[in-house]
């Protein structure tokens, strides 16, 4: 008799609500605009909610189990290497940081598509402002820890046994 992972997908889509949660109680509650780079990791955490939502669904074997793992795994490494680059940007002296962009909704209605991404993904000045900190930790630190912990559940997940 196989044990249903159920229960852990389950855990890892309220992770993720809780961190769009977050975000969004910073911007709208708080007033914190986010960056281009913080849109990217949202997006990242959405996907890897609608992974986990689809795994708790499907409530699959172990081979499943493994592959919708894998998918959190990957998207959480991406993860990962966004807040990292967020967190490298803020490391620049201000002559270095790359300018400015208008705001994403202008970018989404003034620019071809694969130009809003480029520049999105390449992140500007605003991904190196730290407006806010908590414990002493900034946001793009406490996204890339969150990454971090998404990406050893999905380990757990493929590793364990059931």
């Amino acid at each position: 008799m196989s044990t249903s992972f159920r229960p852990l997908f389950i855990l890892g889509l309220l992770g993720c609500c809780g961190l769009i949660a977050g975000a969004y109680y910073l911007q709208y509650v708080v007033g914190l605009e986010p960056c281009p780079l913080c849109y990217v990791q949202r997006i990242e955490v959405f996907t890897l909610g609608l992974i986990f939502f689809i795994a708790a669904l499907h409530n699959p074997a172990a081979l499943g189990r493994k592959l919708y793992a894998a998918g959190t795994l990957v998207v959480s490494a991406l993860g990962m290497a966004t807040a990292g680059r967020q967190m490298w940007l803020q490391t620049l002296p201000a002559d270095e940081l790359p300018a400015c962009l208008p705001s994403m909704d202008y970018m989404i209605q003034a620019f071809p598509l694969i130009d809003v991404i480029n520049k999105t993904l390449h992140g500007t000045a605003d991904c190196a402002k730290i407006d806010w900190t908590f414990f002493g930790f900034n946001l793009a630190q406490l996204s890339f820890f969150s990454f971090c912990l998404i990406a050893l559940f999905s380990l757990l997940l493929i590793l364990r046994k059931a």
